[in-house]
């Protein structure tokens, strides 16, 4: 194929453990410059997960802060958030509350997500009005109760949107993830029934019943308690695939690349490859 004045679309994933969603992309970008594409976009994704903020940062740029937070254990972390050149902050709950800061110490029903609410306040805290949280990596199923403890239980006028990389829901958060985190199978149990009361306890205290919204189970209820004060729970291939702007980047492509590290069913159930190859039949593009 003579590929002289073609333009390309590259939008991996990461490859974990080897590449990230950005040098996965110029790898991409640089095989198809070689191949003779003459303009070869990147736009390196995530869904929302594990990686997202390095992802975005990667796509867009923007502002990375620090902030010392609560850990998922209870001792003090620094924790990085991102604000991107439009004034949205991006927080990754799993660097407040994830399971890498745990260090081989799981605590799985006295884990808290107390640490990704001080980072949302401290984002409130410094003007913004907009935030985006990645949620994915949790070490906790508290439901999302630390968090919503340290917001005083109120975003106060915040646009939050989350960005689930799943779609369980509350209650099934604790059978599906908890043993991923060191439970038990009797913990499994204390932990379903946890999230099933603070489930009626959020009906009751905001209105909001979380119990059958998809994606509310998303790190460990996190994305549930989120909701039951106002926010917005979104699939994350589909938010953040919007502010880097992947639907503009296909316009007149001629091929879109995407990848990931290891592919299976699970790519085209929500998650990046999936959805690009979604997004690019719906706009007529060979990939």
């Amino acid at each position: 194929m003579n590929s002289f004045g073609l333009r390309a679309v590259v939008c991996p994933d990461k490859f974990s453990g080897t590449l990230t969603a950005g040098e996965a992309a110029a790898a991409m970008a640089a095989g198809l410059m070689r191949a003779g594409f003459s303009d070869v976009v990147q736009a390196p994704l995530a869904d929302g997960g594990e990686g997202s903020l390095e992802t975005i940062h990667e796509s867009l740029g923007g502002s990375i802060r620090s902030t010392r937070v609560t850990g998922p254990l209870g001792s003090e972390v620094l924790a990085e958030w991102l604000v991107i050149p439009n004034g949205t902050a991006v927080i990754e709950m799993a660097k407040a509350s994830g399971r890498a800061l745990v260090e081989g110490r799981s605590d799985p029903l006295g884990a808290t997500t107390r640490g990704t609410g001080e980072l949302i306040a401290a984002a409130r805290a410094s003007g913004v009005r907009r935030v985006i949280v990645c949620v994915g990596g949790s070490a906790s199923t508290d439901g999302g109760l630390g968090a919503l403890e340290a917001l005083g239980w109120s975003l106060r006028g915040l646009d939050v949107t989350v960005a689930c990389d799943v779609t369980t829901t509350f209650v099934a958060a604790a059978r599906e993830f908890a043993p991923q985190k060191g439970a038990t199978p009797a913990q499994v149990q204390l932990l379903t029934g946890r999230l099933e009361r603070l489930s009626a306890d959020f009906l009751q205290r905001t209105g909001v019943d979380v119990s059958k919204v998809e994606g509310s189970g998303a790190a460990g209820g996190l994305a549930g308690g989120l909701c039951a004060i106002g926010a917005h729970l979104e699939p994350g291939f589909d938010v953040i695939a919007r502010i880097v702007g992947l639907d503009s980047a296909m316009v007149g492509a001629d091929l879109v690349m995407t990848g990931e590290g290891r592919v299976d069913a699970s790519s085209f159930a929500g998650k990046v490859v999936g959805g690009v190859i979604d997004a690019a039949f719906d706009e007529g593009v060979p990939n």
